[in-house]
C-alpha cells in the first residue's frame, strides 16, 4: 500500500529539537548582520555619488526655475551623518538578497517541497515589486512633490515684500527622499502580502471584495500621511495602491480556483 504522501513531499527536517532551531536562527542572524555591515562599509566610499543621484529630482527642478542648484548643511557633523545614512540605506538594499536567502534557508526545512515551489514566486516577486515602487516614487512622485514645495518661492518682485528662496539642507532632503522611496516600495508589497494570506487561508477574495470601501478610506488616509499636502500626489498614490488592491483580489481568486481544483482532483481519486 502506497503512502498518502510522496517522498518528495516529506518535510526535510522535522525532528530537530528547539535548541538546534534557536542555534541555527542565531547563526543566520549573525550572517545577516555581517552581510549588512560589509555592504554598508562597501557603500560608504560611494556615498557622495549615491547622494548626487538621489539629488537629481531637486537639482533639475531648481535648474528649470533658474535657481542655485545647491543644498546646504547647517551642522558640523551633518555632512558625515548624511553619508552614514546613505551607507545604512544602500547597505541594506545590497544585503537584502542575502538576508532574504538566509531567512529562506531557516524556514525552508519546515516546508514540503511542493510548498517551497509555491512560495518561490512570491520570494522573487517581492524585491521586484519593491524596486518598481521605489522607481515609481523616484521618477514620478518626487518631481511632482518637490515642484509643489518649490512653488512657494518668489523672486522678491514688486508685488512681494519679502523674497522667499529654497535653501534645503542635505539632511532634510535625504530624509524626505528616503521616506518616499521606502513608502512606495513597501506599498507595492501589497499584492504579495494579500496573495500569501489568501494562500494560507487567512483572507478570501469575498472578504477582500466586501472590504473595498474600508480599504479605500484606509488608502486615502495613508496617502495623506506619506505624501505632501498636494492633492495630485495623494491621488497618484491612492490610484496606484488601490489598483494593487484590486490586483490582489484577482490573485487571491486565482489561488482559490487552484485550491478548489486540487480538492476536486483529490475527491475523485478518493472516490475511485
Amino acid at each position: 500500500m502506497k503512502n498518502k504522501f510522496d517522498e518528495s513531499d516529506e518535510i526535510e527536517s522535522s525532528s530537530a529539537p528547539l535548541i538546534e532551531h534557536l542555534s541555527e536562527l542565531r547563526s543566520r542572524l549573525i550572517w545577516c548582520l555581517s552581510a549588512f555591515v560589509v555592504c554598508m562599509i562597501a557603500v560608504f566610499p560611494f556615498s557622495n555619488h549615491v547622494f548626487n543621484f538621489l539629488a537629481n529630482p531637486i537639482v533639475e527642478l531648481l535648474a528649470m526655475q533658474e535657481r542655485p542648484t545647491e543644498l546646504i548643511f547647517t551642522g558640523m557633523q551633518q555632512g558625515f551623518m548624511v553619508n552614514v545614512k546613505i551607507s545604512l540605506f544602500g547597505g541594506f538594499i545590497l544585503a537584502f538578497p542575502f538576508i532574504g536567502f538566509q531567512l529562506w534557508k531557516f524556514v525552508a526545512p519546515g516546508l514540503y517541497k511542493k510548498e517551497k515551489m509555491a512560495f518561490l514566486p512570491f520570494l522573487l516577486a517581492s524585491p521586484i515589486l519593491f524596486f518598481i515602487g521605489s522607481a515609481f516614487a523616484f521618477y514620478i512622485v518626487l518631481p511632482l512633490a518637490f515642484d509643489f514645495f518649490l512653488s512657494f518661492q518668489n523672486s522678491n518682485d514688486v508685488n512681494d515684500l519679502v523674497g522667499i528662496s529654497y535653501l534645503g539642507t542635505i539632511n532634510e532632503y535625504l530624509g524626505l527622499t528616503m521616506k518616499f522611496i521606502l513608502a512606495f516600495g513597501i506599498c507595492f508589497q501589497l499584492p504579495v502580502l494579500l496573495t500569501l494570506m489568501g494562500k494560507a487561508g487567512l483572507v478570501s477574495s469575498h472578504f477582500l471584495s466586501g472590504f473595498r470601501k474600508y480599504s479605500m478610506v484606509s488608502i486615502l488616509i495613508v496617502s495623506a500621511l506619506v505624501t505632501p499636502p498636494d492633492v495630485i500626489t495623494q491621488l497618484i498614490l491612492f490610484s496606484v495602491v488601490y489598483s494593487l488592491y484590486e490586483l490582489s483580489i484577482l490573485l487571491v481568486k486565482m489561488v482559490e480556483k487552484k485550491r478548489e481544483k486540487k480538492l476536486d482532483e483529490l475527491d475523485k481519486e478518493n472516490f475511485s
